[in-house]
């Protein structure tokens, strides 16, 4: 152990048994130059425990079609209820909910419209669907401790709706509703798509493949913005066949390649000068993806590069999303983490790329970028 380890213990040590002290807590609230820092940390603390409640406040908006009907507002509760098939005081116990996290708002007295929050996610059929989705990690995470214990092959809601964590857990089972799987994706990827168009130029790239690139949402975003580029998706046969369907439509089939094939145990197609993998390489193990690191690395010519580009751990500002969200998310898929830059850039260097850095994203929580170089 260090001397900065050990200084860093007794530090964290002292300061714990500091804030846990009553005494301390009482004074640091009624203290006018740090009251701010101390309700700000008994209000962070709420949030923790109150958590669950807000997140289901929110899926109750969602599903029950609370955003659309607020659309048309002002509108009284009672016409609220009404509309979602429930009693005047339980559609005034949920509108009041929403105001209290900014998703409903009164105009004025029983004149109920959006909130700010609301507003946003009125117009966002992208996370709506995250919502919905998330109706299998709550199932799965009523027992947490259940689920941490259990041997990661055991299915689970969110196993079953994956149908390539199925197939990494070596069952037969299927996704529940593919159909619920292609929604997500391509209501989703836009933002992973925004991240990288707002932090990436794609001036010099002439051919980019997107590897394990589903129906084609991603590669549809960034052809798009740069018409110059000559696209390239590279995932399993009836998958590839479909986003290049989806990708050709849109471009003309001279600009698009669908190449089939598994990205483990296939060759990467080559000829491209540029790779990209979105929120790939964190559904999967250390030793898988570092295998596909490696397949990738084997098909690119000095020079050319990878994109990795997926919500990571350990980064300024988003570091709940990156380890609490997507830590037991992932965990309850069956496969995968969420990995630090740090990590992922070791992975890279393991696998032979020459250099790799991390490009800032504005928005983190949504994805960070990393670009590697053959």
């Amino acid at each position: 152990m260090t001397d900065w380890t050990t200084i860093r213990i007794g530090w964290i040590s002292r300061r714990n048994r500091v804030f846990a002290n009553p005494r301390f807590q009482h004074w640091a609230a009624r203290l006018p130059i740090i009251r701010w820092i101390a309700r700000s940390r008994a209000d962070a603390a709420f949030d923790l425990l109150a958590g669950f409640a807000y997140s289901q406040v929110l899926r109750a908006y969602v599903e029950s079609g609370l955003f659309d009907i607020l659309k048309d507002g002002p509108i009284g509760a009672a016409e609220v209820a009404r509309r979602m098939g429930m009693s005047e005081a339980a559609g005034l116990t949920l509108l009041r909910a929403g105001r209290a996290l900014m998703l409903s708002e009164e105009a004025g007295p029983d004149l109920w419209m959006l909130g700010e929050q609301g507003a946003v996610f009125a117009a966002n059929a992208g996370v709506q669907a995250m919502v919905r989705h998330h109706r299998l990690l709550y199932a799965d995470l009523a027992d947490p401790l259940a689920l941490l214990k259990a041997d990661r092959r055991e299915p689970t809601g969110l196993s079953r709706f994956w149908t390539y964590a199925g197939a990494l857990q070596g069952t037969t089972e299927r996704g529940e509703d593919t159909a619920e799987y292609s929604e997500l994706m391509a209501a989703s990827q836009h933002f992973v798509a925004d991240e990288v168009l707002a932090s990436v130029p794609f001036r010099d790239v002439r051919r980019l493949l997107d590897v394990g690139g589903g129906h084609g949402a991603f590669l549809k975003a960034i052809g798009a913005a740069w018409p110059h580029l000559e696209l390239g998706l590279f995932d399993l046969p009836e998958v590839a066949a479909q986003g290049g369907a989806v990708l050709a439509e849109s471009f003309g089939a001279a600009r698009v390649s669908a190449h089939p094939g598994n990205f483990f145990e296939d060759a990467v197609p080559q000829g491209y000068d540029m790779v990209s993998l979105i929120r790939i390489l964190h559904d999967h193990d250390d030793a898988p993806a570092q295998s596909l690191l490696a397949n990738i690395r084997a098909s690119l010519a000095p020079g050319a590069r990878l994109l990795i580009a997926e919500p990571m751990a350990r980064i300024h500002g988003a570091e709940p999303m990156g380890e609490a969200f997507f830590g037991l998310y992932l965990w309850a898929m069956g496969s995968g983490r969420a990995r630090s830059p740090e990590e992922i850039i070791a992975m890279l260097r393991a696998a032979g790329f020459a250099s790799a850095r991390l490009v800032a994203t504005a928005q983190p929580v949504n994805a960070s970028v990393i670009i590697a170089q053959a």
